[in-house]
């Protein structure tokens, strides 16, 4: 107790100098806790939507089918086993066929990749029951990013061209049933949705899929010869992007630390050799050298929680507004090829708030330490005197 009375009192003494330190390391602070918030909110985000739009409780893959490479999936192709169809009718699984063709849009050739996903299907949040057609109308669905990129719009009709299972070449002129935003840019850039009975009627291929996503009643496991993927390995891409920027953040807001502990380590210096004599007497009056090593080791304790209080003061206001209203992104940010919504939430956990306390705290009172470590090391009678050590 009395460790701390005297820290307080000897910090409110150095007036300025005190508030410079205190300000410094609350503004560290509360800039750890905002683009960590700012991280977490784009993870969570990226990751509720990619299971909403894309990826449901995992997929089921052809063991030939590899999204990154177009090539194979011409042959990344299989019937559906009754099994399989048995959980499709249940609605615990939803397939989708991929193939490769060319649109030709305002008389220009551009290659995208057709998808056919069932009307009925209620796994994924793409709007599929657009697609519900009668007669020989041939429906289809785009996502924003596509239809700026072809310049079209619902209605529009377009021109497709694909080959079929025995590499045949076929046309066929196709009207936008609608058009869906969507911040997961993989099931959108460069995509066009069809029926699923009217694609495999396309590609001669009745009754098979490339991939089936798993709905919330699917109790995971392949099927043969379908190989399960689940959510984790579906979204390693996306949880590597999240520490790389967390790791790239780090290093910023590290600066800004390291610059405040070492303003609160320059005074330390200055203070224990300012005061020998008052360390002296500390001494003589019957305190171990480690007890006054004590005092000036909480003295930079102290500034840490002065900093905390003063980054809550003005920083909670802030960090409350920035979760409120959200942090708009660049119009760019669309095409990186990553999910990024047009406006992020910062989400600021209780383990957030409380690492980032901890962490001033402890690097603060590290940083005090080792210069009070020199006390130890002081000659009381040589202090008393005013000798310089």
């Amino acid at each position: 107790m009395l460790a701390f009375k005297l820290a307080f009192k000897n910090i409110f003494g150095a007036g300025f100098r005190t508030f410079l330190n205190i300000a410094v390391l609350s503004f560290a602070f509360v800039i750890i806790i905002w683009h960590n918030g700012v991280i977490d909110g784009w993870n969570q985000q990226a990751r509720r939507d990619t299971i909403e739009w894309e990826i449901g409780q995992g997929q089921l893959w052809h063991p030939d089918f590899d999204p990154l490479d177009y090539l194979s999936y011409p042959d990344a192709h299989a019937p559906l086993s009754a099994p399989i169809k048995a959980l499709v009718d249940e609605g615990q699984l939803a397939p989708i066929l991929i193939t490769q063709a060319s649109a030709f849009p305002q008389g220009r050739m551009q290659g995208v990749i057709l998808k056919g996903i069932s009307p009925q299907q209620h796994i994924l949040k793409i709007p599929s029951s657009k697609l519900e057609t009668s007669g020989d109308e041939a429906p289809a669905l785009i996502g924003t990013r596509m239809a700026k990129d072809i310049k079209m719009k619902e209605g529009d009709q377009l021109l497709l061209r694909w080959r079929d299972k025995n590499g045949t070449f076929d046309a066929l002129e196709i009207t936008i049933a609608g058009v869906f935003n969507c911040n997961v840019p993989t099931i959108d850039g460069g995509q066009i949705w069809l029926p699923l009975e009217r694609l495999r009627e396309m590609t001669g291929l009745p009754g098979e899929a490339t991939i089936l996503v798993a709905g919330d009643g699917y109790g995971g496991g392949g099927q043969p010869p379908w190989i399960f993927k689940n959510q984790d390995y579906l979204l390693a891409d996306l949880d590597m992007i999240i520490q790389s920027k967390k790791g790239g953040g780090a290093i910023i807001y590290g600066l800004l630390l390291i610059i405040a502990l070492l303003a609160i380590f320059d005074t330390q210096v200055l203070s224990i050799f300012r005061r020998q004599k008052e360390i002296g007497t500390y001494i003589a009056l019957g305190m171990t050298r480690w007890q006054v090593v004590g005092i000036f080791t909480v003295e930079g304790s102290v500034y840490s929680i002065l900093a905390i209080l003063l980054g809550a003061l003005y920083g909670g206001p802030l960090l409350w507004y920035s979760a409120k209203v959200g942090w708009a992104m660049p119009a760019a940010s669309t095409d990186m090829g990553i999910s990024i919504a047009e406006r992020i939430y910062p989400v600021y956990g209780v383990g957030l708030i409380l690492f980032t306390v901890l962490l001033v705290v402890l690097t603060a009172t590290i940083v005090s330490f080792l210069p009070a470590r020199k006390i130890a090391r002081l000659n009381p009678t040589d202090a008393l005197k005013g000798k310089v050590q």
